[in-house]
């Protein structure tokens, strides 16, 4: 029976995370525009149930239909509710960005050099088999399940939630269970990190009404983001992340993040400003990536079903 079911759940993950790679993930659009799926960047709408929580417990940002999100907005009296702009706390989102980072500037020569490693092994059709992404998102990789890193996991992460502490704020993710820190106590960047951080080392300010981020010390294993149609937008080492975040309103959160790597790119790369909503009456629940599930499943069936690969 766990079997089955490891087969079964590793099926739906790595269906939605081969989906996810071979197209390019837009905002999320308004709610009559999602599919009736219930899976990486779509979820329940219309007359398809929601996944209903145990008694006492919130739902899931993606367990949630379009009507839960609505009712509970409704009973929690979301529209026109007071709010704190310095405060962020909340569930926001159910998905990610997948649009922040869209148009690349030009690449440096070493850039153009490790972009072309992250191109993968096609199958006898001519298919792209993505077998470079490490990350879970990958179908045909022999690794996987390595960690998103910031600032790929902000285009796709099943819901977000931050906490407001005295002296730092934390992002939570559904996506990996994980979380970075962002420090508010008035320390600076290390100038040399003394080791890499799949996270980044990250350091927190207002500005008004706005939260900047600037992080450092970056993990250069990590992608910005999948290419299309195959491969990865890479970073170095040397990579810098300023990010502004702005409470619109109490049900609606700005966001815009730009990287800085001049050993990869040639030109800052300004992402495109992108807002979420507050996800009322949900919690962040567990999505983790198993290697074992992922093991199976390529062995068993992703592997076997596109045949025997051959080189790009």
């Amino acid at each position: 029976m766990r079997n089955r079911i490891i087969v079964m759940t590793v099926a739906v993950l790595a269906v939605a995370a081969f989906i996810a790679a071979s197209k390019s993930r837009a905002q999320e659009p308004a709610p009559a525009a999602r599919a009736n799926q219930f899976a990486g960047g779509n979820d329940h709408t219309g007359a398809i149930p929601s996944v209903v929580p145990p008694e006492g417990w919130k739902a899931c940002p993606r367990c949630q239909n379009q009507k839960d999100r609505a009712d509970w907005a409704a009973k929690d009296k979301v529209e026109g509710h007071a709010f704190n702009p310095h405060d962020l706390s909340g569930v926001w989102g159910f998905n990610g960005q997948g649009n922040a980072f869209m148009n690349p500037p030009p690449m440096t020569e070493l850039g153009k050099k490790l972009f072309a490693a992250t191109l993968g092994d096609k199958n006898a059709d001519g298919e792209y088999l993505h077998n470079k992404d490490t990350s879970g998102e990958g179908g045909g990789s022999p690794i996987n399940c390595d960690p998103h890193g910031w600032p790929r996991i902000h285009t796709y992460n099943y819901g977000f939630e931050f906490v407001m502490l005295p002296d730092r704020v934390l992002e939570f993710f559904e996506l990996g269970h994980t979380w970075r820190t962002i420090w508010t106590d008035g320390r600076k960047l290390p100038k040399e990190p003394p080791e890499p951080h799949w996270m980044g080392w990250s350091v927190g300010h207002w500005e008004g009404d706005t939260f900047i981020v600037e992080s450092n010390g970056f993990d250069e294993r990590s992608w910005i983001h999948d290419a299309q149609p195959d491969g990865g937008y890479i970073h170095s080492d040397e990579m810098t992340v300023t990010e502004r975040w702005r409470r619109l309103n109490y049900a609606t959160i700005e966001h815009q993040v730009t990287i800085n790597d001049p050993k990869i790119y040639t030109a800052p790369w300004v992402g495109k400003t992108g807002t979420t909503t507050l996800v009322s009456g949900a919690e962040l629940w567990e999505t983790f990536c198993v290697p074992s599930d992922y093991a199976t499943f390529n062995n068993q069936v992703f592997l076997p079903v596109s045949a025997s690969p051959q080189k790009k």
